[in-house]
């Protein structure tokens, strides 16, 4: 599974990749986890306001931050 988390490096950004990194660990679900940064790369996922959370090239959540429950079902 891939899984990017789309944003400028904002703290909305950082809590975000934070709360996957926390689900991806404690449910020993095999990811790889990419911060993608580059306004260029985000705009082609029609993201606009970040952060956002795309899993295998599909945009799950977009201009805000998931709650770990909802993570945790986007993940498994």
């Amino acid at each position: 599974m891939e899984i990017k988390i789309l944003g400028s490096g904002c703290s909305k950004c950082k809590t975000l990749e934070q709360k996957v990194r926390e689900v991806v660990e404690s449910n020993n679900i095999d990811a790889t986890i990419i911060k993608v940064t580059d306004f260029q790369e985000i705009m082609k996922y029609g993201v606009i306001t970040t952060p956002a959370l795309v899993v295998d090239e599909k945009v799950i959540i977009k201009g805000r931050i998931a709650t770990t429950e909802e993570i945790k079902n986007s993940l498994i």
